[in-house]
């Protein structure tokens, strides 16, 4: 069965006149004929009541039509998405990105680029950088943000900024006073960090661990905003890089005097796996955006 005998049967459907459907489809009457033999030969059923050159469908050949037709119009559907998809104003990009980057970062990036190319539509996803490069390989996401990791090919991954972390401590802690800090002066205290495989935990234990400090931690969470609210509740001292929506009035951002306290942030793609063009056009739109910083 070829897609043209279909379209050869909803013709001679519609007109319901063997000559007249050959005359619309640029065919010879018999040339009609046989593919519409064909076609009911190879459903096993007869489409069409035969009265001369007048043909009428018949219960299957209703059937069947309401299918064709439904068919044909997923396929149309189809080929317009697979046009939007391929043009770089109307298509999608599916983004992966950290947790920590969704109160300004991503949202600021979002926007500028959206001032640019309105139309185009974003999916997105918040996960730790692990699970992110899985959807990426798995084909689920197009594009990451996600902190520094090890990778190994087909996964490509570019250096977009960096991040100070710095010691939050509460408003009333004895070094908020302080505007930098050794590290080993924080060995003797509780710690509330995030959990064990996000970014920011795994930049906290390697810094710990270079400063020789064994973290007594007494939280742990999931979100950055739950780490800074029992920091400034007293109940820990943590590793954060600076943002807007800390409280000032509760939290002291220190920084870190005796070693480089920082998180590198960048983007990861797939080498050598088809881009659609609106997805080109946001990572190097991001490129670009970073390079004049």
């Amino acid at each position: 069965m070829e897609w043209q005998q279909l379209e050869y049967f909803v013709t001679v459907a519609k007109l319901e006149h063997m000559t007249r459907a050959a005359e619309a489809l640029a065919i010879s009457q018999p040339a009609l004929s046989r593919s519409i033999s064909k076609l009911e030969e190879e459903l096993g059923v007869p489409l069409f009541d035969r009265q001369g050159r007048s043909i009428m469908l018949n219960r299957y050949g209703e059937l069947f039509l309401y299918r064709v037709l439904r068919m044909r119009k997923e396929y149309e559907k189809a080929v317009l998405e697979l046009q939007e998809l391929n043009n770089p104003e109307l298509g999608d990009v599916s983004l992966g990105f950290l947790h920590t980057l969704g109160t300004s970062i991503v949202p600021d990036l979002i926007r500028a680029f959206r001032q640019k190319h309105p139309h185009i539509r974003f999916h997105f996803t918040q996960n730790y950088s692990h699970s992110q490069l899985k959807q990426l390989l798995a084909g689920e996401l197009d594009l990451c943000l996600l902190a520094a990791i090890d990778t190994e090919p087909p996964v490509c991954w570019k250096e977009l900024w960096r991040d100070e972390l710095f010691i939050m401590v509460p408003i009333d802690h004895p070094l908020a006073h302080r505007k930098s800090i050794k590290m080993k002066e924080l060995e003797h205290e509780n710690f509330v960090l995030m959990k064990k495989g996000y970014a920011l935990r795994r930049s906290a234990d390697r810094l710990l661990n270079a400063a020789g400090i064994k973290p007594k931690i007494s939280y742990e969470g999931d979100e950055v905003s739950t780490i800074a609210g029992f920091v400034g509740a007293g109940l820990g001292v943590s590793l954060l890089p600076d943002d807007e929506d800390l409280n000032p009035k509760k939290i002291v951002k220190i920084h870190v005097e005796d070693m480089v306290c920082e998180r590198i942030i960048g983007m990861a793609w797939i080498d050598n796996r088809y881009l659609p063009p609106s997805a080109r056009q946001f990572k190097q739109f991001v490129f670009d955006f970073y390079e004049k910083k």
